[in-house]
Formats: C-alpha cells, sequence, structure tokens
C-alpha cells in the first residue's frame, strides 16, 4: 500500500537579509563567507513566531482540499525545536487557526533539526495502519530561530519558515519505500539550547557528528536494502541543509567512503544530483526541522527530474539521530510543488537594510518561550508591516495574556 507526501509547500517569511553584508556588519571574517555557500537568509518580523509560521505554511494547501479532504485529516504532528511550552505543543494553537476537524489526534515531536522527520515517519505509520483509506495526516516542520545566535558564526545561516505536507495514500510527491530507512543515533552535546536566551553550538563537533551520521545511516541503508549504491540507486541525493557548504563537503566524503570516488567525479556528482536540492536553502537559511524539506522542494522547482525516480534523503538532528530513507517522486511531484509557487514567494521578499535587520531581530526576542503577558506593538516597525504583512492574510502574534499567546490574521 503506497504512502507518502501527496502535497508540499514552503513558508519562506516575508523579509530577507544579505548574508554578506552581515558578515561585513558584525565584523566577521569574510574569508569563512565562500564556505557557508549562502546568499540571503530569510527573517522573521517581531509578530511571527513558530506557529504563525506553521500556519502560513499549511493554509495554502488546506485551502486546496475540499470540505471532504479537510475532514479527511485525523492527524496533525508538527516538528519543531522552537517550542513554546513545556507540555502545551505547537500543535494546539496551529490546529485551531487552521479549522482542522476536532476528530484529530495532535501533537509535537522534537529531535532538533531530525524533528521534521521523525513526524513525517509517525504519520507514515498511523496513515499506513489506518483502516480508513481516505484518511490523511498533516505534518508541518516549523521553527523560529532565537535571538541569541547574535554576533556568533551560525546568526547569518539561520532562517525563518516551515514547511507542511499532506500525508496519505496518493503519494503524488513523494512515495516512501516501506521499511527501506537506515538508522543512526548516539549521546553527542554539539548544539543545544537550554535556555531561551542561550544556543550552544560545537561546530566541530557537530561538523563530526553530521558526517558520522550520513556514512553510518547509509552503510544501516544499505543491510536492509540489499544491492542499495550511492550513485546508481538514487536519481538525486536530498540531505539536512544546516547551510550548502556542508552539504558539498559531506556528499564528497559519501562518496569516497562508499564509491571509492575522488574530487573530481564527486564534483560532478554534486553538480548533477545535489546542486538543485540547494537553491532555496542558500537563499532562506536553515530551517532547522524543516531544512531537508525545503531542499525537497527546491529539488522539485529547480532539479527537473526524469519523473518517476528514486531519490534518496538524509536527516540528521544534533544529539544526535539521523536516518537516511528513499522514496519514489511521482510524476506530478514537480507540477504539484510547482503550484505553491515558492520561487515566487522568495522573490517577493523585501531585502532589510542592517539598520532594520537588527531592529526587528532584537524585537523578536520579546516573544520568546516564557513570556508571561505582551502586547506586540507593531509601530516600531510600522513601515515593514505594512508593507509585508499588513492585509497579506498571514497569522500573526498579537498578544500573550498570561502565557497564552493569541493570534489573528493579518
Amino acid at each position: 500500500m503506497a504512502v507518502g507526501i501527496e502535497a508540499i509547500n514552503a513558508y519562506v517569511a516575508r523579509a530577507c537579509f544579505d548574508v554578506a553584508e552581515l558578515f561585513r556588519g558584525r565584523g566577521l571574517d569574510m574569508s569563512r563567507f565562500d564556505n557557508l555557500m549562502m546568499r540571503q537568509k530569510s527573517v522573521n518580523l517581531p509578530c511571527e513566531d513558530a506557529v504563525t509560521n506553521a500556519v502560513n505554511a499549511a493554509k495554502p494547501l488546506l485551502d486546496r482540499l475540499t470540505t471532504e479532504e479537510r475532514d479527511a485529516i485525523e492527524l496533525l504532528v508538527v516538528g519543531t525545536e522552537s517550542g513554546l511550552d513545556l507540555g502545551k505543543p505547537l500543535s494546539t494553537y496551529i490546529h485551531h487557526h487552521l479549522g482542522l476537524s476536532p476528530r484529530c489526534r495532535s501533537f509535537e515531536v522534537k529531535h532538533a533539526c531530525y524533528g521534521g522527520t521523525a513526524a513525517l515517519q509517525t504519520a507514515a505509520g498511523i496513515i499506513g495502519a489506518s483502516p480508513v483509506e481516505t484518511a490523511k495526516a498533516l505534518v508541518i516542520a516549523a521553527d523560529a530561530p532565537s535571538a541569541a545566535a547574535r554576533g556568533t558564526y551560525w546568526e547569518p545561516s539561520e532562517g525563518a519558515g516551515a514547511v507542511a505536507l499532506l500525508v496519505g495514500r496518493d503519494p503524488r510527491v513523494l512515495e516512501l519505500d516501506p521499511g527501506a530507512s537506515g538508522l543512526h543515533t548516539f549521546e553527542v552535546m554539539d548544539t543545544l539550547r537550554p535556555r531561551p536566551d542561550l544556543d550552544y553550538v560545537d561546530s566541530d563537533v557537530s561538523l563530526l557528528s553530521y558526517l558520522t551520521c550520513l556514512e553510518r545511516s547509509f552503510a544501516a541503508y544499505r543491510e536492509r536494502v540489499a544491492g542499495a549504491d550511492v550513485v546508481d540507486s538514487f536519481q538525486h541525493l536530498v540531505l539536512h541543509t544546516p547551510f550548502a557548504g556542508m552539504v558539498k563537503g559531506a556528499h564528497r566524503k559519501l562518496l569516497r567512503t562508499h564509491k571509492g570516488l575522488g574530487p573530481r567525479e564527486a564534483a560532478e556528482d554534486f553538480t548533477l544530483r545535489v546542486a538543485p536540492t540547494l537553491h532555496y536553502g542558500s537563499r532562506v537559511g536553515n530551517l532547522f526541522s524543516a531544512s531537508l524539506y525545503l531542499a525537497l522542494c527546491s529539488l522539485l522547482d529547480h532539479g527537473e527530474p526524469e519523473t518517476p525516480c528514486r531519490i534518496g534523503l538524509f536527516s540528521y538532528g544534533s544529539g544526535c539521530g539521523s536516518e537516511f530513507f528513499s522514496g519514489v517522486l511521482g510524476e506530478e511531484a514537480a507540477a504539484v510543488a510547482g503550484r505553491m509557487r515558492i520561487g515566487a514567494a522568495l522573490d517577493a521578499r523585501r531585502t532589510l537594510t542592517m539598520e532594520e535587520y537588527d531592529a526587528v531581530t532584537e524585537l523578536g526576542g520579546d516573544r520568546a518561550f516564557g513570556v508571561r503577558d505582551l502586547d506586540v506593538d507593531t509601530k516600531p516597525y510600522a513601515d515593514l508591516y505594512g508593507e509585508l504583512a499588513d492585509g497579506a492574510g498571514l497569522l500573526v502574534l498579537d498578544r500573550i495574556e498570561n502565557f497564552h499567546r493569541l493570534y489573528s490574521w493579518s
């Protein structure tokens, strides 16, 4: 029985900032800039958070469904590392503002950037086991960066947004290969957020953990899928993308380890099978739990895959957990994704000045985890709000009353 992604959409925020300008403005070492392979990063306004990112990614998908199809959504899973409460999940807010049926499982999962894949695999298992043939799940990977990265080398790579996936038994985008997963996990302190105002990152440990997990999860995949070959089995590889430069290095090492290819052959393979997945990531930045699925959107819009075809996907989450899995892109995959016009949304973003960027990111800290009461005042960035949000029909944070977050439509 086929189960997988029926539709996909990304919310990439309404504002962005030039990464090279950020390097210069923060006095960062420009010799490290080229390694990122990034041009822009998406930026949330202070009235946006992980909930608004999630809803604004999912609503365009739901608007295309019939009433019967919306009511068939009996599961909502949100993968995030930007939770807003230790008990109450983001999914309750999201379920409410999307107007989903009350006959619905709703919960949040967390494992750093692996959270989106944890949500997808959970949904696929539940939908695949359901006796209701028309049952669907809504999976959303949504995050919002904290202000804690300001002035660090991680700040240029951190984006803002979400990716929404409709999961069911008509997987026109991606049919998951049942049981075809290689897993690898171990305890490591590479990146963590122990407080809302603190991001801890050990860059060297994180890079090594990512590389180790990629190699070992693919080795585990080969043990489960007889005859799997890192080059011959997949028309494209889609990898978790903290920044594009990391993916390029990881791909090179993977091909050297599992295929014995040298730098020239790996570079040619990268251009053909991986580079199309990085167009959006290089303009948005790291979407954490949604990063892998933004890369999938990029492939569908830029890779011109000869569908149907099998692709390999690698998901990594700090701490750490990882999975290499596979699926088949459907004949309609590119058309289904293309209707969402993600590229046009990227082009329509407003490029901030350094002064505007500093102002909105500093104000963004006011709506973090643990805030008890807050009236979200848009006056300090009234011109930006009027240009980018007012009248756009986006969900925005209105206020917080006794920890309860209240939202409205712009």
